[in-house]
């Protein structure tokens, strides 16, 4: 009779959706974050790669100052960042370590709202670029504009972040 070691199984990867305006960290290496279908709005992720905390906002409009009504942390990026440095710190994570990447920012529509001066995907991702420099933080990468949607995901266990556009293959940031 032989005996036998037993195998570890690998933690299984637990996919966890960002909605529009949310804010979630981690520190769970099976987690893996995920933004489906970024249009106009950004995703943004956030990693400390010494203490394995990571974190994503989906943010849906540049600015606070433009609305009368209150919304989740994540909803405007003068809000989000701040508030996302904020709880990855909590968590045990250190700012100055952090490295950003983000997606989205698309210009959705040809007319309209979505279009010329209006255009929200793209003051959306100059917002959240003048936000992480007003908080001290610096974009290692980002895959913003163009007309189609993307859907960005970032694997707790490594920082990997990748980016899938509408009908494309997915690629690393």
């Amino acid at each position: 009779m032989s005996s036998t070691t037993p195998t570890k199984t690998p933690p299984r990867a637990s996919s966890i959706k960002v909605g529009l305006g949310q804010l979630v960290v981690s520190k769970s290496p099976g987690d893996v974050l995920s933004a489906l279908g970024l249009g106009s709005c950004i995703g943004l992720t956030v990693f400390d790669p010494v203490t394995k905390i990571g974190g994503m906002v989906h943010v849906m409009l540049p600015s606070s100052e433009i609305s009368t009504h209150s919304g989740p942390d994540g909803k405007y990026a003068d809000t989000a960042i701040p508030a996302l440095v904020d709880q990855v710190s909590r968590l045990g994570g250190d700012p100055s370590r952090l490295v950003c990447k983000m997606a989205g920012g698309a210009q959705m529509f040809s007319g309209g709202s979505g279009g010329g001066s209006l255009n929200i995907g793209s003051r959306n991702a100059i917002a959240v670029r003048a936000a992480l420099q007003v908080a001290g933080l610096r974009l290692k990468s980002a895959q913003t504009g163009g007309t189609f949607g993307r859907t960005v995901d970032i694997h707790i266990a490594t920082g990997l972040v990748t980016v899938r556009t509408v009908g494309g293959a997915v690629e690393e940031l």
